[in-house]
């Protein structure tokens, strides 16, 4: 077994140097990293003028011995709300970090984003959008154990190998482009879908020297997603979610719900609870809190595929801090949130 188990790690070690067909960066809490999912997403605050937030999410750490990190901080903006009559700009940024395995596969991505989103009658909204970002990869190879570093019984990495990199340290340009449409036909009813494509440009991502026949570009990634937002009463508040991606031969689907519960009567305490499942992988539980315009969320997947059994079903962690508001909290009626919210009940 824990021969079985080393093998994996190795295998994940040159997944992870090499191949640049898998994932990328992700978050379970797709729904709280809205820069990262849909850059059409910037501006989009339908409650506030602004918003902030981090995500933090920690996984393997029960196979690893330097578990898997990812961070991210963001915040956005609505803009230039009195150049349009019905329309407005949305403006943030985003800055990620990914620490990875024994190898210290550091991925670190700072974008810009901006957005246009317009009304198109009362209760709809149509968006579009982009970000341009600087993204750069570096490894720490004198960690790193190589196949033919195994000796019979264990791997050894003074041993040579005959995996050579021709750079551990690289940067590239990064596109990605996203559409969202919103409806909202009254304060009790809300559905949002939307679109992305990201890595656009195909940046090439490699440590090694560019062979022939070997297709080192970044592939484009997909991402579709449906949200929506139900209030049920003056207590309740319910968040069905379903977010789907692929890139290359990967395939991700996440399905679940949130309810909100108003604890104060004045909708200022809300607590939060939810379950979600990514196919064939994870079961999702969230819990949360809610303090008037700051709503802090975790989540743990439970692993469910033939992980399993290398990690007693445990998964991954993670922790999300967001705080919408108003420029001027005194503007009065200025802003009316196109979401249901137990804050302004339609009771």
């Amino acid at each position: 077994m824990k021969r079985r188990i080393i093998i994996s790690i190795v295998v994940w070690n040159l997944l992870f140097v090499i191949s640049t067909n898998g994932q990328d960066l992700h978050f379970s809490q797709f729904m709280n990293s809205p820069l990262t999912t849909n850059p059409a997403n910037t501006g989009f605050i339908p409650g506030g003028d602004y918003r902030v937030g981090v995500n933090y999410r920690n996984q393997w750490s029960s196979i690893m011995a330097i578990p898997y990190k990812t961070m991210s901080a963001f915040g956005d903006a609505q803009v230039m709300r009195n150049r349009f009559e019905t329309g407005w700009i949305g403006a943030g940024g985003v800055i990620l970090r990914d620490v990875a395995g024994s190898g210290n596969l550091t991925s670190t991505k700072i974008y810009g984003s901006l957005a246009y989103h317009q009304l198109i009658n009362a209760g709809s909204l149509v968006s579009a959008g982009f970000n341009v970002g600087w993204a750069n990869k570096q490894i720490n190879v004198t960690n790193l154990k190589f196949p033919d570093q195994y000796d019979g019984k264990f791997f050894d990495n003074k041993l040579p190998t005959s995996v050579i990199l021709a750079n551990n340290n690289i940067s590239y340009l990064d596109i990605q482009l996203g559409l969202n449409y919103a409806y909202f036909p009254n304060e009790k009813i809300y559905l949002n879908a939307g679109y992305s494509a990201h890595h656009v440009n195909r940046p090439r991502e490699s440590f090694f020297n560019q062979t022939a026949g070997v297709d080192n570009r970044v592939a484009i990634r997909h991402i579709g997603f449906i949200n929506g937002s139900f209030l049920v009463n003056n207590q309740w508040l319910v968040n069905p979610n379903i977010y789907f991606t692929t890139q290359a031969k990967s395939i991700e689907l996440v399905a679940g719900m949130n309810a909100h519960y108003d604890l104060s009567g004045d909708g200022a305490y809300q607590l939060i609870g939810g379950l979600y499942y990514r196919y064939k992988d994870a079961l999702i539980p969230m819990v949360g809190l809610q303090w008037n315009d700051i709503k802090a969320t975790f989540t743990y997947d439970v692993t469910i595929s033939t992980l399993k059994n290398y990690n007693n079903g445990r998964g991954a962690f993670e922790f999300s801090l967001i705080k919408e508001g108003l420029f001027d909290s005194y503007m009065g009626n200025k802003r009316q949130s196109m979401c249901p919210d137990l804050r302004n009940k339609a009771y």
